[in-house]
């Protein structure tokens, strides 16, 4: 299988545990890993036939516009959802990196989920 990645978008979405924390939206960069069969595309040179990676990234910088997260495990969960359901990739695998614990350089889940 073909892999559309697109690495370390970078959002400002609000979440966290409390409500200081999600008061603001803060930033955080997510990365994806989209299963597609290339083929079709590759034949006739048609974007129509793949993922349109540009319009995924526009999706997801205004996906957090009017929604918030207690945990980025269920951020993660939404976005691959939201994916398999627009843009119906084999599967997708979702990084979300986030930037709280100034000891760390960040913390991040990933998940993977199939259609």
């Amino acid at each position: 299988m073909d892999t559309i990645i697109i690495s370390d978008l970078e959002v400002f979405y609000q979440v966290g545990t409390t409500d200081q924390e999600r008061a603001k939206p803060q930033r955080l960069l997510i990365s994806l890993e989209m299963q597609h069969d290339f083929k079709p595309a590759i034949a006739s040179d048609n974007l129509g036939l793949t993922i349109d990676y540009y319009s995924v990234c526009q999706r997801l910088l205004s996906f957090g516009e009017t929604c918030e997260w207690q945990l980025i495990e269920t951020l993660a969960h939404d976005i691959a959802e939201l994916l398999l359901k627009e843009y119906r990739p084999k599967a997708v695998t979702v990084t979300v990196k986030k930037f709280v614990i100034p000891q760390a350089q960040f913390v991040a889940v990933s998940l993977t989920r199939a259609r």
